[in-house]
């Protein structure tokens, strides 16, 4: 196998998650619908809002990575919901969906030989594919932590991970 293919195919995994943390997969499954607005005491968040920023800054890199005329979303307005769960789990659901929609375009990109990732994004700004990869890596993992803690904060899950 020649080495830009692995570092690819390593690359996707850690997109996707469960190298070295619980994947959203999982933790999604943990939590009833009944209790994604809940914020534990002391934290400024749900399961629902963290789970929805998440949602919100992969998409948001995605259009980054791939739109010539990309407009960056307000800081921080755009990138948490004005409520703390959907009204309608049919709506919690299509959020999960959207959110591995765009995961898995993520996934192409990184596979993809047409794709140079270390080039520039294509509306010019001084980043790389590459390096909004990594970000978006980076910023899933590091909020991925924080839904274990509301899920342990609401008696969900007890195990070391």
């Amino acid at each position: 196998m020649k080495p830009g293919k692995v570092n690819r195919e390593q690359l996707k995994k850690h997109l996707f998650g469960g190298e070295a943390f619980m994947t959203i997969e999982e933790l999604l499954k943990k939590i009833p619908f009944e209790q994604i607005h809940l914020r534990p005491k002391g934290l400024p968040y749900s399961f629902y809002e963290l789970f929805y920023h998440i949602f919100f800054t992969q998409r948001d890199i995605l259009h980054y990575c791939l739109k010539q005329d990309y407009q960056a979303p307000v800081w921080p307005n755009d990138y948490w919901p004005k409520q703390q769960a959907p009204g309608r789990e049919e709506s919690w659901r299509e959020l999960q969906e959207n959110f591995f929609e765009d995961r898995e375009a993520l996934g192409r990109i990184i596979v993809s030989h047409e794709k140079n990732l270390g080039a520039q994004v294509p509306s010019g700004k001084d980043h790389s594919i590459f390096r909004e990869l990594l970000l978006v890596i980076e910023h899933t993992a590091y909020h991925t932590g924080q839904l274990v803690i509301i899920l342990r904060q609401l008696g969900l899950h007890s195990s070391r991970i």
